[in-house]
């Protein structure tokens, strides 16, 4: 491996952390929506149905930043649109920036080419963070199967955003 150097690791991170969000999109609208169908019943995909205000966690997550820097405006409908994806390629580089940081450092970071990585921030946002800040209900309200979709795409992130770092940081 090369000299140990963080600022190429965070900057190999957030290229990893940026393509590897465009690949969780993809994988979340093509096979991770075939894993869905596959695994909920019809009950469940009613039940989630009734959860959903057709807003995802990273449209709210934009409309309470905005909320908090204009002193309460909220966004319409359309500017959550937009401020989605902002909140959502952000949080990839910055992630991803922290786990290429991390690599040069300790060995263990990207263990599993990325996985266990994928897994932490599935865990850490999914299932703690975007309950906690109320951009979505309480786990209990979704059946378990409803999480298939979205571990299986932050695996997709992780290992994406693994091999992007090896090949970025191999350049630098």
């Amino acid at each position: 491996m090369a000299e140990r150097h963080a600022v190429r690791g965070v900057v190999a991170g957030v290229a990893g952390g940026l393509l590897a969000a465009w690949v969780m999109n993809v994988w979340t609208a093509g096979p991770g929506t075939a894993i869905s169908n596959k695994l909920e019943t019809p009950e469940e995909q009613e039940q989630l149905s009734a959860h959903s205000d057709g807003e995802d966690a990273t449209m709210k997550a934009a409309d309470k930043i905005a909320s908090s820097v204009d002193r309460g405006q909220h966004l319409t409908h359309e500017q959550r649109e937009t401020g989605g994806p902002i909140v959502h390629y952000t949080f990839a580089a910055l992630m991803g920036g922290l786990y290429g940081g991390l690599t040069e450092f300790s060995p263990v970071v990207n263990s599993g080419f990325g996985t266990t990585f994928g897994t932490a921030l599935f865990v850490g946002g999914d299932l703690i963070a975007v309950p906690a800040l109320h951009l979505s209900g309480p786990l209990s309200d979704y059946p378990a199967s409803s999480y298939a979709s979205p571990f299986t795409a932050h695996l997709v992130y992780g290992a994406t955003t693994e091999l992007v770092r090896r090949i970025v940081r191999a350049i630098l």
